[in-house]
């Protein structure tokens, strides 16, 4: 009995596992400097189903690996804008970007890296 049960939980944990539907991407994310980071990052990790986000602010794009079971690329866009940050796709929340700290109020202009 012990081996069946065992069995039907290696099963379901395989299943499980094959279920899953990492996917990785990269698009464009305005924003300046560290804080700038810090919130963009936070805004998308806070996401269900996001695994990782890393923002690179040189280049102003942010790479994200997420489970697309549990979440999509625009709710990840989303997130990002919410917090006041303009992607791509999204502009940022005109009240929530008057309100970021000065050097975190980015050039709305300025160019995004794919």
């Amino acid at each position: 009995m012990k081996k069946v049960i065992l069995s039907i939980v290696i099963a379901l944990v395989t299943i499980g596992s094959a279920c899953s539907q990492d996917v990785s991407e990269t698009f464009g994310v305005r924003g300046n400097c560290g804080m700038c980071k810090a919130t963009i990052e936070k805004a998308a990790n806070n996401l269900e189903g996001v695994i990782k986000a890393v923002w690179d602010r040189e280049n102003k794009k942010v790479d994200v690996s997420y489970d697309s079971n549990k979440t999509n690329i625009l709710e990840i866009h989303k997130a990002i804008a919410k917090s006041g940050y303009d992607t791509d796709l999204v502009k940022g929340d005109d009240s929530v970007y008057d309100n970021l700290p000065g050097c975190c109020q980015y050039d709305r202009d300025m160019e995004m890296s794919l």
